[in-house]
């Protein structure tokens, strides 16, 4: 039997757990230095972050913990409008493997047609190949480059799928 999750909009009691989440999966996947999302501002603050209209963040709570994470946000300096990025999908090892991802997929897809956008970007890296799994089997397609100005430059991996 899996462990049962929820998926709930998150809110700033959740700041610090997610903040504590990204600062420890990151480094797992050694993307801890230069040009990484750990080092984003709104990491401290992703509650206020994702307050906007056309943004989402949701949280993912077992037995009453935050265990991981993921959002929806304008794709920042696109040269396309109505590009969303997938961002900061990060879940502790206890939630992976359990359908949290998949369900975290598509509540985040799901938000984003409800806003609006008409595709989907996300930034990751090697290495991180059950993600990849995941991204694939949602209907991204990789993309040989990335777009819009994320900031994110040390990631090394792009995909793209039509909402």
């Amino acid at each position: 039997m899996s462990p049962s999750f929820q998926i709930r909009p998150i809110e700033p009691r959740d700041d610090a757990a997610m903040a504590a989440i990204i600062r420890e999966v990151m480094p797992e996947f050694g993307a801890d230095g230069p040009g990484f999302a750990i080092h984003d501002e709104e990491v401290n603050g992703m509650a206020e972050a994702y307050a906007r209209e056309d943004t989402a963040y949701y949280v993912v709570v077992m037995d009453g913990e935050v265990v991981g994470g993921a959002g929806i946000a304008p794709l920042v300096d696109a040269s396309e409008k109505g590009v969303c990025e997938l961002r900061k999908m990060y879940f502790l090892p206890k939630a992976r493997g359990i359908g949290a991802g998949a369900a975290m997929m598509q509540c985040c897809l799901e938000a984003a047609r409800r806003m609006g956008f008409k595709r989907c970007y996300l930034e990751t890296l090697t290495g991180m190949d059950s993600a990849q799994t995941l991204y694939r089997r949602h209907g991204f397609e990789p993309l040989g480059h990335p777009m819009g100005g994320t900031g994110h430059f040390s990631c090394d991996r792009y995909f793209i799928r039509d909402l």
